[in-house]
């Protein structure tokens, strides 16, 4: 039997485990409470204002039904609004707010060094290597997620 520590579903958890743990350590001195999938989900809505949640979840590889909880949390935080659609009653847009935009704007240096910190064990090829791979690898295996990546269409 393979030993699990050499099998990719255990790495890439692994991995995820730890990506976690830098996001929160790097970003906790700027003094907000945010999971990855909210700055995510808040940075999607800066660059797609107006987008429904359905849309959004699509966006970022996240489930349909539990998008909602993402979205009421930063709707709590004051970070984004959220408005029924004039064409389609049952939809909400989504709208980053200027607290959302001052969030936005301490946050991103902060997730962009956890990005660094994430890599910080690979040379720089390596490291573009990886991120080569992992694109290659997700792109393939996209329909097999319960919550596949969309494009906006």
């Amino acid at each position: 039997m393979k030993d699990i520590k050499e099998m990719p579903g255990h790495l890439v958890r692994r991995l995820q485990q730890i990506a976690v743990a830098v996001f929160h350590s790097e970003i906790e001195p700027t003094g907000f409470d945010i999971t990855p999938v909210q700055y995510a989900a808040l940075s999607t809505v800066k660059t797609n204002a107006g987008i429904d949640q359905v849309t959004l979840a699509g966006l970022i590889a996240y489930d349909r039904t539990t998008i909602a909880g993402v979205v009421d949390r930063l709707v709590q935080k004051g970070l984004l609004s959220r408005e029924v659609s004039e064409k389609d009653r049952r939809a909400r847009l989504l709208r980053i707010t200027e607290a959302g935009d001052v969030a936005l704007a301490k946050l991103t240096p902060a997730v962009l060094n956890a990005q660094k910190v994430m890599l910080s064990g690979l040379e720089e090829e390596e490291a573009a290597e990886l991120l080569r791979l992992l694109h290659k690898a997700t792109a393939a295996l996209n329909d097999h997620s319960r919550a596949p990546l969309k494009t906006r269409s």
